[in-house]
């Protein structure tokens, strides 16, 4: 009987063995499969970001066309916010305790990541590479160390707009249309801060609520107060209708838009909207490859991009929001590689904390992703680039700025 019992406990602790070995024993890691998930709005005002998801998701299945990671095939479950954080918050809630997710990744917008952050923390479950540059995501790393962005963060791109006012547009007026809530806000903090003295310059400021219908009414009182210059810090239907409002008024100031309205595409259709005369000489920051830029039409990472693309069913290749999901993606296949044989959560966080990373087939060439313990931002450089004849042309050096 002793002998039976002593040969039942060696059999469970070899089985335990076995688990841990296999990574079992973390939440979503299987032998075979790493479960990650992450929300985006496929529908509502600003389903024009469910790129950002197809793109990523396109180039997991290419990452497991090719064996996936330490043998293991990426599972990415994304489920649709419709762009709401009362939804973003409920449905965080099921990746982890439904369907029991390694981590949340790629969850997209400012006020739903901020949402679900505490949440995520107190339970020490990684929230990676948030699809939003609020600033908050990568300063707030001492109380939030389970979080960590991703792209240029908002005020950081604020201050490059502020900087290059203050240097090429002495006589600048400067109205600001941007979205009421954090990510606005952000913006318009680093607007100030790149102008330093010259903040005087912003002569107005309208903010908008993601359910309006239209912001009509906020571009007519910007050009009331005779701005030549206008700030659009908002989502790509609210940037498209101020450029649509701007020319039923009969006002062409020159525009800087930020860069989660920028796509070509999105462009293309403010354009439609407005006409050439309005969307023509627009600013704007760039620190991803433009697949409709001919200037990479021979380039190996768009050419890989593209074949991604349509091998997997990406979506629209020329939507540069695939783009951005895809160079996410391959940040956290490179995070996974670097968390080891048998990931865990801690380790997932420690290799998303310490990234050296060349990403030369979707960001720009010396851009690189680097991270470290007390820097939670991965991207701080970008270039400026201008709108002209219906296609982005990128102009200057790199800009870093924190």
């Amino acid at each position: 009987m002793t002998r039976r019992i002593h040969l039942i406990l060696c059999a469970a602790g070899a089985l335990v063995l076995t688990t841990v070995a296999s990574g079992a024993g973390a939440p979503g890691v299987t032998p075979t499969e790493v479960v990650i998930g992450g929300t985006t709005p496929l529908s509502g005002p600003a389903s024009a970001y469910q790129s950002v998801a197809k793109g990523a998701a396109a180039y997991f299945r290419y990452v497991n066309a090719h064996g996936g990671v330490n043998k293991r095939k990426i599972k990415y479950i994304v489920k649709d916010d419709a762009y709401d954080p009362s939804k973003t918050v409920e449905l965080t809630r099921e990746l982890v305790q439904q369907d029991k997710v390694f981590a949340i990744f790629n969850s997209l917008g400012t006020e739903h990541n901020l949402a679900t952050r505490s949440y995520l923390n107190a339970l020490k479950v990684p929230q990676l590479f948030v699809a939003s540059g609020a600033t908050a995501f990568g300063k707030d790393y001492k109380r939030y160390p389970w979080t960590i962005g991703y792209q240029p963060n908002y005020r950081a791109e604020g201050t490059i707009y502020g900087r290059y006012v203050a240097k090429t547009s002495p006589k600048a007026r400067i109205g600001v249309l941007y979205q009421n809530d954090d990510y606005g806000k952000d913006l318009l903090a680093g607007l100030r801060n790149g102008l330093g003295k010259k903040v005087k310059q912003i002569v107005a400021k309208q903010g908008y609520d993601v359910t309006d219908s239209n912001v009509r009414s906020q571009i007519a009182k910007l050009k009331s107060k005779r701005a030549n210059t206008l700030m659009l810090f908002a989502t790509p239907p609210f940037a498209i209708g101020a450029y649509y409002a701007a020319s039923t008024l009969g006002w062409r100031p020159k525009v800087y838009v930020n860069a989660v309205s920028s796509a070509t595409n999105i462009m293309g259709l403010a354009t439609a909207a407005s006409g050439k005369k309005q969307t023509e000489g627009t600013l704007s920051i760039v620190f991803l490859k433009d697949p409709t830029d001919a200037h990479w039409k021979r380039d190996p990472g768009v050419k890989l991009y593209r074949s991604i693309m349509k091998r997997f069913k990406g979506g629209n290749p020329n939507d540069v929001y695939a783009v951005y999901g895809m160079s996410a993606a391959h940040t956290f296949v490179a995070a996974l590689k670097r968390a080891g044989k048998n990931p865990t959560r801690p380790g997932i966080m420690k290799a998303a904390t310490s990234l050296n990373v060349k990403n030369d087939a979707f960001l720009l060439p010396g851009i690189a992703v680097r991270t470290t313990r007390s820097d939670h931002f991965p991207l701080d450089q970008a270039k400026l680039e201008r709108y002209h004849a219906g296609h982005w042309v990128s102009f200057g050096g790199l800009f870093r700025v924190r």
